[in-house]
């Protein structure tokens, strides 16, 4: 009985304790000093889309994403505008 208290308690511990686990980064170095690059994630890059570091790449995915940004932008316009009561 005492031993499988004592196990029970040793489980309970470990089950809490840190996990030592290699730090591991989506960053590329290059885009570190971009603007909206962070602390503490840096730059944030989870699908590895400009893994190879390629400036023409990077600049044209953050011309479109400015760019959809806008046209969302202007359909949430367009939304509360209709919910107002206006049509055109």
């Amino acid at each position: 009985m005492k031993l499988t208290v004592l196990a029970t308690l040793i489980a309970a511990a470990t089950a809490f304790a840190p996990a030592k686990q290699a730090a591991k980064s989506t960053a590329v170095k290059a885009f570190e000093d971009e603007l909206g690059a962070q602390p503490p994630l840096g730059f944030f890059d989870p699908l590895g889309l400009v893994a190879d570091g390629d400036q023409e790449k990077f600049d044209r995915l953050r011309y479109v994403e400015i760019k959809h940004g806008r046209i969302c932008m202007l359909g949430v316009v367009g939304y509360l505008v209709n919910a107002a009561g206006i049509y055109l």
